[in-house]
């Protein structure tokens, strides 16, 4: 992931930069054809949050531009088998600058909504999932639920 980083200016192409005003943009760079690995550009503006998610996968993350905020949660019961009576806590927050890159696996499956808080730039950040990333856990932490969800993305 470090070397896709360092290298995105030249297989990045202006439509993996596209911004949506209503939440961050997830641009397909690349989706196998049997499904079991996506490549995402995400695009966030400033105040563009994914909501609480996991992931059932393996994943890496590197910055290419600007600073993402990953604020992470953890169950309070251990390992989440429906999809109530769910308590997570607030973990750790982690920065992500221009270059870092960050990895999680499943079981427990890494819980944790990212995104980029008002005043700060427009971040673009290489997502790498080990499957076709097209749906994850959506977390309401108040209630202690979780619902799958389809998260759409743009093809390029």
């Amino acid at each position: 992931m470090a070397r896709l980083v360092g290298r995105a200016g030249g297989f990045l192409k202006p439509d993996h930069y596209r911004t949506d005003p209503a939440h961050y943009a997830r641009n397909a760079v690349y989706l196998a054809p049997d499904r079991s690995l996506s490549l995402y550009a995400l695009v966030w503006l400033p105040g563009q949050w994914t909501p609480v998610h996991d992931h059932g996968t393996w994943g890496v993350v590197g910055v290419v531009e600007g600073v993402l905020e990953e604020r992470a949660y953890m169950s309070v019961d251990g390992e989440i088998r429906g999809d109530r009576g769910i308590r997570l806590k607030r973990g750790g927050l982690v920065l992500l600058p221009p270059g870092a890159v960050s990895t999680f696996v499943p079981n427990p499956d890494h819980i944790h909504k990212t995104g980029v808080p008002p005043g700060r730039g427009r971040v673009v950040s290489l997502h790498l999932y080990g499957r076709m990333m097209n749906s994850f856990h959506e977390y309401d932490v108040d209630r202690g639920t979780r619902r799958l969800i389809d998260v759409p993305h743009q093809e390029s």
